[in-house]
């Protein structure tokens, strides 16, 4: 039977050798596919797959439960240290210093190696937590984003360790502004807001200053940048942006919406996902969101969800034509959202 990747499960088997788009051979004929399988099938861009049909035509009960990937004492350790290392690095910054290049590739790089394999990143991200301030744990966050995206957009290692290292950095404007506005629980003020924009010139100038790298202070400036000209700080359009900052900008958008905030409480990521696909209309660059999103969406399967109707169950298959409402497993039957449109996920479990 011939089937689209993302309707794909754990233990389906192939009929037929698979290839990517240029002729790479991916996967021979009788591989029973495990997580990292598929993962790497939707990274090449595969569409559709010859498959053995499936007992009864949808046996999923066997392989219903993905186990779930917790970050290990390695990986927490170095995320750690990056956090550790990006708040040194505020802190001498806004005391007059300058960024320390060997000191953010000493936390930064380590982080990335420890990662480097890893393919579920939606639990690495449920797993990886701080009680530092949001702004630090949230610069890793970006730069760790910001380094998938370039890799599933086929960048070299080169190029995606750079961009990860831009996303690292894209805030370090914020040691500028003012903690009592950043962290302000309350509505900010026209002129709070204003200032509160200064931050991305600010990064801009700091980092241009410190490093002489113009790219990463490029990004500093632009990640706030729209598609649509909506952004700031100096509403550029389209192809006025740098690419890096496209990339940063949906990993930025990503990370905020996933953390919590004294003004904002914690979003689920899969609701977080939508926002994200609905901003690809006009903000968000849209090549890039659909490589995040279509990234990310093979992630959720084996994962448990609650219910908008109170029920716990599992994803158990992803949608093609609606990655948002997912095939989900309920004490093994099985509820197809994409048919029950007044039924809605409501939040992801680890």
């Amino acid at each position: 039977m011939r089937i689209h990747v993302l309707q794909l499960i754990v233990g389906d088997k192939l009929l037929s050798d698979s290839y990517n788009t240029v002729g790479l051979h991916l996967l021979s004929a009788g591989t029973v596919l495990d997580a990292s399988d598929i993962h790497m099938l939707n990274r090449h861009n595969v569409d559709y797959v010859d498959i053995e049909p499936r007992a009864n035509g949808l046996d999923l009960t066997e392989h219903n439960e993905i186990p779930n990937r917790q970050a290990n004492e390695s990986q927490l350790l170095n995320f750690q240290n990056s956090i550790t290392a990006i708040k040194d690095i505020f802190t001498s910054v806004s005391t007059g210093g300058s960024i320390d290049n060997d000191l953010v590739e000493s936390a930064f790089n380590p982080l990335i190696d420890s990662f480097q394999e890893e393919k579920d990143v939606v639990s690495l991200l449920l797993s990886l937590t701080s009680q530092d301030d949001y702004t630090y744990q949230h610069s890793v966050q970006v730069g760790m984003l910001s380094y998938y995206i370039a890799k599933w957009m086929n960048k070299s290692e080169k190029d995606a360790l750079y961009i990860g290292k831009a996303g690292y950095l894209h805030d370090i404007g914020k040691c500028k502004i003012d903690p009592d506005i950043l962290n302000k629980p309350a509505k900010l003020t026209n002129d709070e807001y204003n200032e509160i924009q200064k931050h991305t010139i600010y990064g801009y100038e700091i980092i241009k200053s410190s490093m002489k790298d113009n790219t990463l202070a490029l990004v500093a400036l632009q990640h706030h940048e729209r598609m649509d000209g909506s952004g700031y700080p100096m509403r550029k359009k389209s192809t006025e942006i740098h690419s890096f900052s496209l990339i940063i900008a949906v990993a930025d958008v990503y990370s905020a919406m996933i953390c919590k905030r004294v003004y904002q409480e914690k979003r689920d990521l899969l609701i977080v996902l939508k926002e994200l696909h609905r901003m690809s209309f006009g903000q968000l660059d849209p090549k890039i969101t659909q490589v995040f999103i279509r990234n990310m969406i093979p992630n959720f399967i084996g994962k448990k969800v609650s219910l908008s109707d109170g029920r716990i169950g599992t994803i158990v298959m992803t949608n093609p034509s609606d990655f948002f409402r997912p095939l989900i497993n309920i004490n093994n039957e099985f509820l197809d959202l994409s048919q029950l449109q007044d039924i809605e996920i409501k939040q992801i479990a680890i």
